[in-house]
């Protein structure tokens, strides 16, 4: 019976122009029984009859997602690196080409984490908190800071940073999100989550920062997106960056990178692929107060599919930039 209901379902979300049918089929499928794909699989091997209360959720399911409703939003979840975000309408769902992105932040941190003994790191414009909850898991005892200004995004992030700080506490997260729970009780959040102006939060941290990471928005407000996932769910605030470049925004990130970055401290921003050039001459152009060039030669860094999609620079010191 799973079997003729996945067949049905990749015939239905292929005819609707669903880039993924069957993956996504079986994504909806297990998610109506409340099993993960592999058990799925079994059961399509051993024939199992799928009960009717799930058929129908799954026909549901289908339906919206053949109506190009994200995944994502189907499910409630999206999964980035080795962890499993929460998302929904109003934050951003986060894609696999900014994993590498995260990759760079992780990388620089966990060498300052062994040459220093500590790590601080900033994640500006954090959405659903994707980057900043992968270095603060994969780089412990990093000091992982997010500034979020949307209110539903922000609100999902605090739901992500909540739920794996009680994981990484070794709480169930449900249990540690009960509002009748003891607040003295809560784990200690693993990233401190600010919501506020990405271009001009966390004045405290200036200076000290060792990784300043950031996927800002950054799409020209002409270029509306091809996918109706993207175009129509994905909140707007979190794609148009502004100016007729789609860099406004990017621009106002790479001046507080500025600010917050330490002398040597590295700066890793995702941009759009066509993008790559104007990006690293936006970086090269930002100056301090005194006019002098802040960041060493920018570089553009590829992603898994060879994609020119970040820009990468080092802050200079600030006595040495101008020579």
């Amino acid at each position: 019976m799973s079997a003729q209901l996945l067949k049905w379902a990749h015939e239905e979300l292929a005819e609707a122009g669903v880039g993924s049918p069957q993956a996504d089929a079986e994504a909806l499928l297990a998610y109506a029984l409340g099993v993960d794909r592999g058990e799925l699989l079994r059961l399509t091997v051993l024939g199992r009859e799928v009960p009717d209360d799930a058929a129908a959720a799954f026909a549901r399911l289908v339906a919206r997602r053949a109506a190009r409703e994200p995944l994502q939003h189907l499910t409630g979840v999206a999964p980035f690196r080795h962890l499993e975000l929460a998302v929904g309408p109003g934050v951003f769902v986060p894609r696999p080409e900014t994993e590498e992105v995260a990759q760079v932040a992780i990388d620089e941190a966990a060498k300052v984490m062994g040459e220093r003994g500590g790590a601080v790191v900033v994640d500006l414009c954090t959405g659903s908190g994707a980057i900043a909850l992968a270095v603060a898991t994969e780089v412990p005892g990093a000091r992982v800071h997010a500034v979020e200004l949307d209110k539903d995004a922000h609100a999902w992030a605090a739901r992500n940073v909540d739920s794996l700080s009680a994981v990484a506490a070794g709480l169930d997260p449900a249990t540690a999100a009960d509002p009748q729970a003891d607040p003295e009780s809560a784990p200690e959040r693993i990233v401190r989550l600010v919501k506020g102006d990405a271009r001009t939060a966390l004045y405290g941290v200036d200076g000290t920062a060792d990784v300043v990471v950031s996927n800002p928005p950054y799409v020209p407000s002409d270029a509306v997106p091809v996918d109706p996932e993207v175009a129509e769910h994905d909140p707007a605030v979190a794609l148009y960056g502004l100016g007729p470049d789609g860099l406004e925004v990017p621009r106002g990130i790479t001046d507080a990178a500025a600010r917050l970055l330490r002398a040597g401290g590295l700066y890793v921003m995702e941009h759009a692929e066509v993008q790559a050039e104007a990006a690293r001459a936006m970086v090269a152009a930002a100056r301090d107060a005194e006019g002098r060039p802040v960041f060493g030669e920018p570089e553009t860094r590829k992603d898994l599919t060879g994609r020119p999609r970040m820009v990468v620079a080092r802050r200079l010191d600030s006595l040495t930039s101008g020579s």
